[in-house]
């Protein structure tokens, strides 16, 4: 085993101290990242605080890594030392089941295994990013491009694929018009990343407190969604709707926004 340096939550109610954790030793398919930024994602403080469930403590969270690889496994073909990595939020699955067949392991049938606080195939229980390194498997660990920066690219690990992901499933691109519904840690994201992929991007947000930041960050228009106008102004416009906010929203509202065929992504 490789002991590591990392904070954990001793409980579900004292703060992270300092420890040290196990990490298994690298295998066949096993990556060794040296971890040098984390990203700090609400869930890791739910997780801690024992909110999505009764957890194994001390727990280690963190799960946008960020990192330079320092050994690799025999069989390991993805990548290589010195190689600039990420991990998101999983790193396992069952890897036999149809979903993970498919390459979509993020709905594997048996449960796909959480980056810290899940029970691994070998029944140790996942510690997260916010230690001094990890060993993952090779199939769980993405390239990261040398023209971005490690601490800027570790929260595109969680934030950035949430956003990302219904944005490419719904082929957002040019002559495309996006509505992101809130500005906040998941909305700037999206807001960003459908600029750069080329569509039309709309904020609706309740007030227009943020309407400059929306605007520098790459929206073409800012809605108060407060304003009944709004609703009126926009019938009938967006082909995609991203909804970011974790507040009870009017979606039969929202749903008028839409063109024909359009979708709306909570």
């Amino acid at each position: 085993m490789l002991q590591v340096n990392a904070y954990a939550a001793p409980s579900a109610t004292e703060d992270l101290v300092p420890t040290r954790i196990d990490r298994r030793e690298v295998g066949e398919h096993d990556v060794l990242i040296g971890i040098k930024y984390s990203g700090i994602c609400h869930s890791d403080i739910h997780t801690v605080r024992g909110e999505w469930g009764p957890q194994q403590y001390p727990l280690v969270p963190g799960h946008e890594i960020a990192g330079i690889v320092t050994e690799i496994g025999a069989s390991v073909t993805r990548h290589a030392v010195g190689d600039r990595v990420g991990v998101g939020c999983m790193v396992n699955s069952c890897r036999e089941c149809v979903h993970c067949l498919a390459g979509e392991e993020q709905y594997c049938l048996k449960g796909n295994i959480g980056t810290y606080g899940a029970a691994d195939v070998d029944g140790t229980i996942t510690q997260g990013g916010y230690a001094a390194a990890v060993v993952v498997n090779e199939d769980f660990v993405v390239n990261i491009p040398a023209a971005l920066e490690l601490d800027v690219a570790a929260p595109l690990l969680c934030a950035g694929i949430t956003t990302y992901s219904p944005l490419r499933h719904w082929g957002v691109g040019p002559g495309k018009k996006v509505a992101v519904i809130g500005l906040g840690g998941l909305g700037h994201m999206a807001v960003k990343i459908a600029h750069a992929m080329g569509s039309e991007v709309t904020v609706l947000s309740r007030t227009l407190k943020k309407q400059e930041d929306g605007l520098k960050l790459g929206a073409e228009n800012y809605f108060a969604t407060e304003d009944p106008e709004t609703f009126e102004v926009l019938a009938g416009s967006f082909d995609l709707i991203v909804n970011t906010v974790s507040a009870g929203i009017d979606i039969s509202a929202f749903l008028q926004l839409l063109t024909l065929n359009g979708a709306l992504r909570n």
